[in-house]
């Protein structure tokens, strides 16, 4: 029986990009063993997932290189025969180089690659069209596995996540993002908010350090009762079941984009200050992607966003909230 670690330790939306992996490796070795890294915070994600044989948490805000070398050891001692490293940093380039794998497979822009089995190449050019993040981080499994089927990120909410759903017709809103640059502004989001009929409630998600802005959001409006702020009462696959059900999910480019992506919800983009173009958009036929028109000069100003405009205007997010809205 084939073993695989895929470790995945950065944020959100990096793990259920990862995601297709386990589905290709599952599908070409469906009787082999998957084990997956991921960082504290985020095992919620892989919580059950019917693939999965063992979760290792790493906890990066205590005793990190303690830890580190814990998981030397165990996956030393548990003789994986692939390795398989999303990340192109430091840490998880040593854990990858001495984890003891037969083959230890990952991205050449890790400073550790010059050990790894195989390393490929991790590209995002613009100037050549769009691939998508799923399909570089699918170039990892070409040594191992011949398959062409393009498997998409999945997330598997339990029957439970799925019952907590509303019974009304209803949209949910994500309206906040880590960088500055990436985040539509509050103020537009209630723009976008006063447009939607009375009829459809509105949820909004997030975490729990989203809920003060999402409730600022939400005191804007003038009568808010069909307009509920659930940022940190909902756990990741909760907040997926929602999205799958929704009449449609508005987001910023942030995770909440690839969670929809993950349970094939219809989303609406925003991308203020980031392209789509960087490999980052929706991937469900039911999507669009909103942005200022015309495109300042400007744009994109850079991969991961800021916690500012480099420029002082943020025109990125000069965006018409009825464009936003679409028809639902």
């Amino acid at each position: 029986m084939a073993k695989f670690l895929i470790i995945q330790t950065a944020f959100i939306g990096d793990v259920i990009l990862a995601t297709p992996l386990i589905e290709r490796l599952h599908t070409d070795f469906p009787q082999a063993q998957i084990d997956f890294l991921l960082r504290k915070g985020n095992e919620g994600l892989l919580q059950d997932h019917p693939f999965l044989n063992r979760l290792y948490i790493w906890d990066k805000k205590k005793g990190k290189y303690a830890n580190l070398l814990s998981f030397v050891k165990i996956f030393r001692k548990e003789k994986y025969d692939h390795v398989i490293n999303l990340q192109r940093f430091f840490s998880t380039g040593l854990l990858t180089v001495f984890s003891g794998a037969k083959h230890r497979i990952g991205f050449t822009k890790n400073p550790w690659s010059f050990l790894f089995s195989t390393g490929y190449c991790h590209v995002i050019d613009t100037s050549k069209g769009q691939t998508h993040e799923i399909d570089r981080n699918l170039l990892l499994l070409s040594g191992i596995t011949n398959s062409q089927e393009r498997h998409m990120p999945r997330l598997y909410p339990s029957a439970t996540d799925l019952a907590c759903v509303p019974n009304q017709p209803y949209i949910t809103m994500s309206p906040t993002s880590v960088w500055y640059t990436k985040q539509y502004p509050p103020e537009r989001w209630a723009e976008v908010i006063k447009l939607v009929p009375s009829t459809i409630s509105i949820y909004l998600l997030g975490g729990k350090s989203d809920f003060e802005a999402c409730e600022n959001i939400r005191n804007a409006i003038t009568d808010p009762e069909n307009i509920f702020n659930m940022a940190g009462k909902l756990t990741f696959l909760q907040s997926a079941a929602y999205m799958k059900s929704a009449q449609m999910n508005y987001v910023n480019d942030s995770a909440p984009l690839h969670m929809a992506s993950s349970m094939e919800a219809p989303v609406t983009a925003i991308f203020c200050s980031t392209t789509p173009k960087f490999g980052f958009g929706p991937l469900h036929s039911n999507s669009r992607v909103v942005e200022s028109s015309p495109l300042p000069k400007c744009k994109p100003c850079g991969l991961h966003g800021y916690k500012a405009c480099p420029e002082n205007h943020f025109k990125c997010a000069e965006i018409d909230p009825a464009m936003v809205l679409g028809n639902i």
